[in-house]
């Protein structure tokens, strides 16, 4: 068997001897010469070729960095829990409910594309809970922004067929002129054939520009299904050093259910985004999102900080549509009281997972310092300290904004 540092073992030798029975002093003089066990039998490596040496510490050095940038990078990324991140990770949370907007060259039906042209599309929002609207507009310009005239010709908004294939509803889409060149139209599925649709709902609409056809497609996620709804007023506290947001909800369908919210500092600053995932049964349940301690150190914001923008689903596995959708809380939900941050914690978060991950990496760092100190005599194989990765993190630093 080889040993990781090139040597080798007589390890079938030592096995045998030590499955031998104790025998006296006496008895084992006896033993012939080839049957004497041997401690360990080491093969040293060939002398390494000196013109070798400098391209190995070079590999050594490198393989040290690489293992070093690893752990420091998930140390610092595994810092906070996964249900409370700075916003930045996720810039396409920041604002959930702006309107979605494109804009594009003039697309006939064919496929074909008229780059002279281009259309603008928005919606006002992606996905829609039991009762709630979605705004559609259409607008077109030439190659230098000009509006040109624009006339909607047919607009029906369909549903997609799901898994089962059902026959899906369809309506039309009214689209009325909303200035030069620009249409508009409202789609309350409550009101329509879409009442009791779950899943995707896609507007087709045909227009024409400069005697030219054109098509444009807007797809919306409509949940007729109430699976749960929010109750009551949004509860503050600190608990282990971290912010804890209290939110109660009736819930009439129990299951799985993901929930978001964006927080802002008192400047309108967005700072985090907290998130829960877990099991939630029938009747009336708290849901806690909880704002991390080291976060709100690291972040250092000014307070009050603000908690909006809070939307949530009941996620259904293995089934199409996945989810159904809580209505909304668009916009501000709770203002925080004054905390100093003397409140909350600066110990990073800690779990089984982020131990076992870290003591892993530690030790591929602790194994390259030492193969290298090997080589270079200069560079002796310290043991590795998290604190050593504060310089690696503080010059990746945070994203800039």
């Amino acid at each position: 068997m080889r040993s990781r540092g090139g040597r080798w073992v007589v390890a079938g030798v030592v096995f045998a001897a030590c499955s031998r029975p104790v025998e006296a002093p006496a008895a084992a003089a006896a033993v012939p010469e080839v049957a004497r066990p041997l401690a360990v039998a080491v093969e040293r490596p060939a002398p390494v070729d000196p013109a070798l040496a400098p391209a190995r510490r070079v590999a050594a050095a490198n393989r040290l960095a690489l293992a070093e940038e690893l752990l420091c990078s998930y140390q610092d990324a595994s810092k906070y829990p996964f249900t409370s991140r700075p916003i930045h990770e996720h810039p396409d949370q920041v604002q959930p409910n702006r309107p979605v907007v494109e804009l594009r060259s003039m697309r006939a039906r064919d496929g074909s594309r008229d780059t002279k042209i281009r259309v603008r599309t928005g919606q006002s929002r992606v996905f829609m809970a039991a009762g709630e609207s979605v705004v559609f507009d259409i607008a077109a310009t030439d190659a230098e922004g000009r509006r040109l005239a624009l006339e909607v010709e047919r607009a029906v908004a369909r549903g997609l067929p799901g898994e089962r294939g059902l026959a899906a509803p369809q309506v039309v889409l009214v689209m009325d002129e909303a200035g030069v060149g620009q249409a508009t139209g409202v789609l309350s599925p409550a009101a329509t054939e879409f009442a009791g649709f779950a899943g995707t709902i896609r507007a087709e609409i045909e227009y024409r520009v400069a005697g030219l056809a054109g098509v444009a497609w807007l797809d919306v996620f409509y949940s007729p299904e109430v699976p749960a709804t929010w109750s009551g007023e949004i509860q503050e506290t600190v608990e282990d050093g971290s912010l804890v947001f209290a939110m109660k909800a009736q819930v009439a369908a129990p299951g799985r259910y993901l929930v978001s919210a964006r927080v802002d500092d008192a400047r309108g600053e967005p700072l985090a985004l907290l998130t829960f995932n877990d099991v939630l049964g029938a009747g009336e349940q708290v849901v806690r999102l909880r704002m991390h301690g080291r976060l709100i150190h690291d972040l250092a914001p000014t307070f009050p900080l603000r908690l909006r923008d809070i939307d949530a689903f009941l996620l259904r596995e293995d089934t199409d549509p996945d989810r159904a959708l809580m209505p909304r809380i668009e916009g501000e939900a709770r203002i925080t009281r004054m905390h100093g941050l003397a409140e909350f914690s600066d110990a990073e978060w800690q779990s089984e997972e982020r131990t076992r991950y870290l003591t892993e990496m530690i030790r591929d760092v602790e194994q390259a310092r030492a193969e290298l100190a090997e080589l270079d005599a200069g560079r002796p194989g310290l043991a590795f300290t998290p604190d050593q990765c504060r310089g690696f993190n503080a010059s990746v630093g945070a994203p800039q904004s």
